[in-house]
Formats: structure tokens, sequence, C-alpha cells
């Protein structure tokens, strides 16, 4: 017996921008925040957030039916992921990913057709400007940048925490660390572990602030360079997360290669990314990722885990392995 098809599945995807951009604007507007403070009704938030009458009611009404809000007897909540995530008061927040998709990705994409045609970049490159230049040339940008990766980090972080056999291995780098989500989180999990944070030097105070208002600036230090003209910092393990996509592919087998070059015997590499899976049906996420990396960056592209592991084997490593991490993510793990 056949189903008959229907165009629901074709529709929802096709005005899910719609949904998307109200809870763009909800974090941009600073909605979760406000109601993590206790419920409201609509007149009140109406007031604290500057919204106009006419649109107030349906633009709440619409995050109810998402179930990213609650109302009861007319007072609105958070839901429980919304309240834990998108409260920009709580540790677990993660709506600088959001913002910066709200800020910038979101215009980016709508020029989507015009990259798949011409296979360039489409955002600020476009009139000539360098994103990474321009994002840490500009401290408040670079902030927000920088707790953007954090929160897309978070997930992975407390993943590779639990999943990598860390008991054998004593100190680690993460390149690219970003504000420090990841050194973070492995060293409030594993006391004996000793890291570095590595990236370019416009991260340091960033990095250093966030590292100390956690309580670990003992056992994390900062190491500023560039991972494509400076030697990577040696340790027992080397992590590259959200990394390698950024570059096209000669560039991705550089830096596998210098990370080779800084393992001793025994050492190991971490890279984790939205991986796509082998057969390129099932990660729908991490796909699209590799369409943002078409977007944002002049050779950018996702992978599988089967590219990575050749790619790692070539580089000189002797056993590879893949494991999923949450979500989307997964972990390429590669020892020397």
């Amino acid at each position: 017996m056949t189903t008959t098809p229907t165009p629901d599945t074709i529709l929802q995807i096709g005005f899910g921008f719609w949904g998307s951009k109200v809870l763009l604007s909800a974090v941009e507007l600073g909605l979760f925040t406000a109601l993590a403070e206790g419920p409201a009704d609509v007149t009140d938030l109406s007031k604290r957030l500057g919204l106009h009458e006419r649109s107030a009611r349906d633009f709440l009404d619409s995050l109810v039916a998402m179930r990213l809000l609650d109302r009861n007897d007319g007072l609105y909540t958070n839901a429980a992921s919304t309240d834990l995530f998108l409260d920009r008061k709580k540790p677990t927040y993660v709506g600088g990913l959001l913002e910066m998709a709200n800020a910038r990705l979101y215009q980016s994409w709508g020029h989507l057709t015009d990259a798949l045609k011409t296979g360039k970049s489409q955002n600020e490159a476009k009139e000539g400007e360098d994103l990474f230049a321009a994002l840490y040339a500009d401290p408040a940008k670079l902030r927000g940048f920088l707790e953007a990766m954090s929160g897309v980090s978070l997930g992975a972080a407390l993943a590779i925490a639990a999943k990598f056999p860390w008991k054998d291995y004593k100190t680690f780098v993460d390149v690219g660390a970003a504000q420090g989500m990841v050194p973070v989180t492995l060293a409030q999990h594993h006391p004996h572990l000793r890291g570095i944070g590595f990236d370019l030097p416009q991260v340091k105070p960033i990095f250093e602030d966030f590292v100390a208002a956690r309580g670990l600036t003992d056992r994390l230090s900062f190491r500023a360079g560039s991972f494509f003209s400076d030697p990577l910092p040696k340790a027992d393990v080397i992590i590259m997360g959200h990394i390698l996509h950024d570059w096209n592919l000669e560039e991705k087998r550089l830096l596998l290669s210098k990370a080779y070059d800084a393992l001793d015997k025994g050492g190991a590499l971490i890279v984790y990314e939205a991986l796509i899976d082998d057969e390129r049906r099932e990660n729908a996420f991490g796909l699209l990722m590799s369409l943002n990396m078409l977007i944002e960056t002049p050779g950018g592209f996702d992978y599988t885990g089967a590219d990575c592991r050749s790619w790692m084997h070539e580089a000189g490593f002797s056993t590879t392995r893949v494991e999923h991490l949450v979500g989307p993510d997964s972990m390429v793990v590669a020892v020397k």
C-alpha cells in the first residue's frame, strides 16, 4: 500500500526561514534573558523590549507554538532549553552563535544561489574585505565571534572530556583556541591536565579573562602565533576543533602535517567538526555547514570521517578512528 505524497515537508523546509528569523530576533532583543528574571505578560514584555502592539502577541505566541516559550494564564516563561541556553547571564549561553548568525550569516545566505554558480564567498569578501582580518582588527567584533565559538564548542568539549582517555596524557594544546571553552572544560574535568590555548595575539586578553574567571590560570596558558606561519606548540595531545573546515585541501593537509611534527611518538591529534557521514546522506547539518564555508571562505569545505582519516594517514599517523560526540559533531582521533 503506497502513501500519497504531500507537499508538507517541502513547504516546511521552504519557509523554514520564518521560524529561524523569529528565534534570531528574540535572541537579538534579549527576550530569553528578560524572561529568565521571571514570568511576564505581553504588555510588560512589549515595554521592556520595545515591541509594537501590532507585532508583540503574534511574535511571542509564535515562540510558544515553536516550543521555545511557555504561556500560562497570559504570562510567558522560557522553555527549559531556552532558559538554560539563551539567557545571556548563564555560563551555558550559546546565543553568541545565533547573534553572529543574525548579524552576518542570515544576509549572506540570501546570496547562496550566486555562491553555487560562482564558487565564490558571499560575505564581506565580495567588497574585497578579508573576513578574519576584519574580525581580528575590531575588538568588539572579535569578542562576539569568540563567544560564538564558545557556544558552538561547549557540547563537543564536554563529550571530548568524557570520551577521550585523558588519564593516559598530561598536556594538550588547543589550536585556534578562541575564548578557551575547550581548554577550560578539559581542565575542569581532569585536574591533572595542563593546557595551552594557541591563537593569534589579539585573542590573548579574551582567553586570559575567560580562564581567570574560572580560576584556571595555574594550569592553562596562552601561546600567541599563526598556525600557518609558526610551529605548533608541543604537547601530548593536539586539538583542532572547527578549524580544518575553514581551509582548502592543501591547507588542511599542511595543518595535519604540522600537528604530526609537533607530537612525540604516542601523541594524539583530535580533530572535531560536524563531520559529514561517509555516505553523505544523514548529517544534513554537516553538509549545510560545508555550504556555509562556501559562503564564508575562499576555499573551505567540510568533509567525512573517511576523508579526514585518509589525510591523517598521508601525514604519517599510524592509527585513526572516528567517534561521535554530540549532535552533528564527531571527532577523528589519530595517534603518532
